[in-house]
């Protein structure tokens, strides 16, 4: 396994981190007939980097980055035991650093970050057809929660 550093993410980032947006779209495509075409994009990722809710990191081998994460701090439902959440989103892995566990890596970074906030829950969505997502998350020791259904008319 190559050497693997995890830091927060920073503005000289913004490309390489615009490219692993598309990476995420691209992943997502095949298990969503709901997303639209083109280039999609799902997060405002200089908003990300500047906020203080939310900690956006990368991790690097030698270099190159080669993988994101974020946790965002969120306002729970008023009837759950939570007040506050950690919502994690944008995991992503270069497709040649796969399966060197890597996600485990920024997982664990967000954990500990959510945690320094006093955190005391994690929440994240996954598509429920994206095995490999769920096993590694499961792997981690998230749990299945609400399964989200959709249909078109």
């Amino acid at each position: 396994m190559n050497q693997i550093s995890i830091r927060i993410a920073k503005t000289n980032d913004l490309e390489t981190l615009l490219e692993f947006e598309q990476g995420v779209v691209e992943a997502e495509r095949p298990l969503d007939p709901f997303l639209g075409k083109g280039k999609l994009f799902y997060y405002n990722i200089p908003e990300m980097i500047d906020s203080e809710n939310v900690h956006l990191i990368v991790a690097v081998s030698g270099k190159e980055l080669v993988a994101s994460g974020y946790v965002r701090l969120e306002n729970s439902r008023h009837y759950h035991k939570n007040p506050k959440h950690g919502y994690i989103g944008f995991m992503f892995v270069k497709p040649s650093f796969r399966g060197q566990r890597i996600s485990n890596l920024i997982l664990e970074s967000l954990k500990n970050w959510a945690k320094e906030k006093d955190l005391k829950e994690l929440r994240l969505d996954v598509y429920s057809n994206n095995n490999g997502a769920l096993k590694s998350y499961e792997r981690f020791g998230f749990n299945k929660s609400l399964v989200n259904m959709r249909m078109d008319i």
